[in-house]
């Protein structure tokens, strides 16, 4: 695999362990703290932290990270990015986890993955090949299994549907973020964190819930900037390499890391059926990281500006490395390699990855 796939893969795995990682804590939280506030905790956590990491990194005089800022249109993706994933999704979520067993909603949360390659392939024209099809299908199934490890009872319910319709909120978001997935993830994810926490704890607040006492919420907060902050930065990033149905599929692996905590916090052991999950999961990710696509497409006359430095779609002879900048593509006619990236978005689905 090439340099310009394999970070962000790396960076898509990495943001499911740390969301995947939070899933189980989330739980645990949801006896000590209502869900309107402990959703509002989590994004002021993520949005908190990562502006401490920039208020730090002015006062360490680091090295500024090279990324294009958000301006513009861009404000119109990420709000409805906000509204959708940062309010509504985690809220239902919540809500949802409260009356749900824990091995339906794990089971229903694969559907995210299914939902936003959907609306990439539906609404957004992404090309979603068989091999895709088949990748997203195995981490789906080899979730299944592992979510029927834990013993409950699969049942549909209002709390049910209720996760259903938070993934469905979560694809959409995934969708709006990718047009912004160029600029600065640090800045999307803050703005995201601060605005739909903001806003979760004014609707918390009019509902006359209260907020839980300081080790509580303190633990909410981490929580938030790991799970939610950290790892949204990483799934971000990966977007803008990757495609939304891509990063989504690698994402999906997050129910399996919050299985494999399980094993360690409540000392469950590994039955039949994680044995079997873990091979089909395995040849999920094999059959995504090993995809080849390539043909003959066309790129229409473009004016956008992100973090590049020359490449195929790039030649800048005078660039010194990576840096953002304002520029523009004219129509270009070409075949190599690529996957739904920043310059590949409209690819039809029958170009499917081989």
């Amino acid at each position: 695999m090439d340099r310009a796939r394999f970070i962000p893969t790396l960076q898509a795995l990495a943001a499911a362990a740390l969301f995947g990682a939070s899933a189980p804590f989330a739980k645990l939280l949801l006896s000590q703290v209502q869900p309107i506030p402990l959703a509002a905790l989590l994004y002021l956590g993520s949005g908190l932290g990562l502006t401490l990491i920039k208020v730090g990194s002015k006062a360490l005089k680091a090295p500024s990270s090279g990324e294009a800022t958000i301006s513009g249109s861009d404000w119109l993706w990420v709000f409805g990015a906000v509204v959708s994933g940062g309010v509504f999704a985690p809220i239902l979520l919540l809500f949802s986890l409260s009356s749900t067993p824990a091995a339906t909603a794990s089971l229903l949360l694969n559907f995210e993955a299914v939902a936003t390659t959907m609306i990439a392939a539906v609404v957004f024209r992404e090309a979603v090949g068989r091999r895709i099809g088949v990748s997203i299908a195995c981490v789906t199934v080899a979730s299944i299994l592992l979510t029927r490890s834990t013993g409950s009872q699969w049942g549909i319910a209002w709390g049910a549907l209720g996760v259903l319709a938070a993934c469905s909120l979560w694809g959409i978001d995934n969708n709006l973020t990718r047009h912004v997935s160029g600029k600065n993830a640090l800045d999307i994810v803050q703005v995201k964190g601060l605005g739909a926490g903001s806003f979760s704890i004014i609707l918390a607040l009019m509902l006359g819930q209260t907020l839980p006492a300081l080790p509580s919420a303190s633990l909410a907060l981490l929580l938030g900037f790991l799970g939610y902050g950290l790892s949204t930065v990483l799934f971000v990033t990966a977007l803008r390499g990757l495609g939304a149905a891509r990063t989504s599929a690698l994402y999906a692996a997050a129910p399996f890391v919050g299985v494999i905590i399980a094993f360690v916090i409540f000392q469950q052991i590994p039955d039949v059926t994680f044995l079997m999950a873990l091979p089909v999961m395995i040849v999920g990710a094999v059959l995504l990281v090993g995809e080849r696509h390539a043909h003959s497409h066309i790129h229409l006359p473009e004016d956008h500006a992100h973090r590049y430095e020359p490449d195929t779609h790039h030649a800048d002879p005078e660039a010194q490395g990576a840096h953002p900048a304002a520029h523009s593509h004219a129509v270009t006619e070409h075949t190599h390699p690529h996957v739904p990236d920043i310059h590949h978005r409209h690819d039809h689905s029958d170009h499917g990855g081989r």
